[in-house]
């Protein structure tokens, strides 16, 4: 997708897959997004922004794409601080998007609205175990508000992503990409 190719930079190591999922995602008419994890960005010197490309970028991307679509972007942290850096990354799109500062289970039992484009990001995988049971976690909850044409992302692949998938797996969901960092699955 054109909109997106400002993102495609060398140390965007993630944005191959972001690119396609959007791209699916606009071919089959999505417009809501739900994103536990919220891309963080950096700021140095207290005012100036840049980009934090090992981070993916993953919430001005799905900002952009619900401009361009007129969709809404959910995306939740537990981290304020993270969500108010992602909201100076995101200031021009602040109509497409809903932030949350909350846990990302309880965010998904209470979201109310069918999921067209889930992206699963949250909880750091330094530890693989306490990472991959939350990641099953948010799939059990969300599993639920997802349609037969909806898509999941799981980001770090290897890590937060080892019991997900064969849940998935199990209620019909097929591996469509995936890359060495995330998997994108869908029925």
């Amino acid at each position: 997708m054109r909109l997106l190719n400002k993102y495609n930079n060398k140390n965007n190591i993630r944005f191959k897959s972001f690119e396609k999922t959007l791209t699916i995602s606009h071919e089959r008419g999505f417009k809501t997004i739900v994103e536990t994890g919220t891309a963080r960005g950096k700021t140095k010197f207290f005012f100036i922004k840049k980009y934090n490309w090992k981070d993916g970028m993953s919430t001005p991307m799905f900002a952009e794409y619900a401009k361009f679509t007129s969709g809404k972007l959910h995306t939740c942290d537990i981290s304020a601080e993270n969500i108010n850096n992602a909201k100076k990354f995101t200031s021009g799109y602040s109509k497409y998007i809903e932030f949350y500062i909350k846990d990302s289970l309880e965010f998904l039992r209470e979201f109310k609205y069918s999921i067209d484009l889930l992206y699963l990001d949250s909880l750091d995988g330094h530890d693989p175990v306490a990472a991959s049971n939350h990641q099953l976690m948010e799939a059990q909850i969300a599993i639920e508000k997802l349609h037969d044409k909806s898509l999941i992302l799981l980001d770090d692949k290897g890590s937060k992503t080892n019991l997900s998938i064969d849940f998935l797996k199990k209620n019909n969901f097929k591996i469509i990409f995936e890359t060495d960092y995330q998997v994108l699955l869908s029925k």
